[in-house]
């Protein structure tokens, strides 16, 4: 196995032999047979070892194991414990998740503060099948039925070719020792389900079941990488603008395919939607529909589709009071700065010039609310602001980010927009306040 692992290495991670490495090494089968492996290949490793504190002083073991093996081939080891219960219960995580989420933090944390260049794992081609499945019994798309990858970012998994059999009989031949985790026996996790009862049947039922999958993985990730380039090229033309609160699609251009869901899958499903018929429907749906994920709304505005992240409706409360010695003031909408001005001068939607006389302080940065009213500058009598933006075409999204300038409750300036008649410069001026948004 030297051979065809250091073969394999050359041929596809010929920058992990320049490379800084760190190994997370459990002290099992797996990653003590990788570290060999990275050992005899003469590779610049460290190894780092979790101890997650959930098995007494079986895990206390391991950890000696895994310090132990570092002596003997006079490798540095770096060693974590974590009070995992206490994490999963503080983040309403199972202990799986929460194990995983301590342990690829530390990794990261390690890697960047002692620079090391890539950080590798001991995932073969066993735990690929049971990734998959599991990932098709819980319902997936495309990339849930690729595996797992073997490269992601600084994350390796050079062992993804090969098989458990491959590893220990590698391990006997080379009278390795290893430590067996006691919670792999049990059927308590979907995983080990699998693994003791569902895969030994389908390797009996179809002795070639391992290679046959690296296959399937193999044709599917090409799959995907051609829907990949086929998204990004419908992202050109369907993606109208992006901005720090929104991404704005084209209805039309989904209208043009053969099966848009696919194609709303691939752009939304990263953002947590699960409701792919009701997404499509979006599509058909009156303007002002909107679906929500944890994290995300999707809303159907006229011609658009339109992604923002949650709003925090707690914001819409939020008011900043601004005094009249105030000359900069840092706000959610941006920097307001007041200066008196001798003239009007120039004209853009990030300035505007009032009478100072006629304003109230302190001043008041609000959100707009339905009902509000004001004297659009230039025009006679009053409109409201939700017949404003309507008529101006503003979205739903757009509305929700509009901030107003008040005095006394009379607003002065729709920020971005227009200002208010009421405050106008005029002949009569004496002081010019000159407010500007950046």
């Amino acid at each position: 196995m030297n051979l065809a692992f250091g073969s394999h290495i050359k041929s596809k991670f010929e920058f992990l032999l320049k490379s800084r490495i760190l190994i997370a090494v459990s002290g099992g089968l797996d990653s003590v047979v990788l570290t060999h492996l990275c050992h005899n290949l003469k590779l610049d490793i460290a190894l780092a070892h979790c101890n997650f504190n959930l098995r007494g002083n079986e895990s206390d073991d391991d950890e000696r194991f895994v310090t132990n093996l570092a002596e003997t081939l006079d490798l540095e080891v770096f060693v974590e414990s974590f009070d995992t219960k206490h994490y999963a219960t503080q983040h309403k995580l199972s202990i799986q998740m929460a194990a995983r989420e301590l342990r690829y933090h530390w990794f990261y944390r390690l890697s960047e503060d002692l620079k090391f260049d890539y950080i590798l794992t001991a995932h073969h081609v066993d735990d690929n099948l049971e990734t998959v499945l599991i990932n098709l019994t819980r319902g997936t798309g495309l990339s849930g039925l690729t595996g797992i990858p073997e490269v992601n970012e600084t994350i390796v998994r050079p062992l993804l070719p090969f098989s458990r059999d491959d590893l220990e009989s590698y391990a006997k031949a080379n009278s390795y020792k290893w430590r067996e985790d006691s919670t792999n026996a049990s059927d308590k996790y979907l995983r080990n389900k699998l693994r003791h009862h569902v895969i030994p049947v389908l390797k009996e039922a179809n002795p070639e079941l391992l290679s046959n999958f690296k296959t399937t993985i193999e044709n599917l990730n090409d799959a995907s990488e051609m829907i990949s380039d086929c998204i990004e090229a419908f992202t050109k033309r369907a993606l109208v603008s992006v901005d720090e609160t929104q991404l704005k699609f084209k209805i039309s251009e989904f209208k043009t395919l053969k099966n848009p869901k696919t194609y709303l899958y691939e752009l939304f499903h990263d953002y947590g939607f699960t409701q792919w018929d009701d997404v499509t429907n979006l599509l058909d749906a009156q303007s002002g529909k909107q679906i929500f994920s944890n994290t995300h709304r999707l809303l159907k505005d006229r011609e658009h589709l339109i992604l923002t992240e949650v709003s925090h409706s707690s914001l819409n409360k939020v008011s900043y009071n601004i005094q009249k010695e105030d000359a900069k003031v840092e706000t959610p909408a941006g920097i307001l700065f007041f200066d008196e001005a001798d003239a009007i001068f120039g004209k853009r939607t990030n300035v505007v010039f009032v009478d100072k006389d006629k304003l109230t302080f302190p001043l008041t940065l609000r959100k707009w609310h339905e009902g509000d009213y004001f004297y659009p500058s230039g025009m006679t009598g009053k409109k409201k602001l939700s017949k404003y933006f309507k008529d101006e075409k503003l979205s739903l999204v757009d509305k929700e980010n509009i901030w107003l300038l008040s005095s006394n409750d009379a607003i002065v300036w729709v920020l971005g927009m227009r200002n208010d008649d009421r405050f106008k410069v005029t002949q009569k001026t004496k002081t010019i306040l000159k407010i500007t948004l950046n």
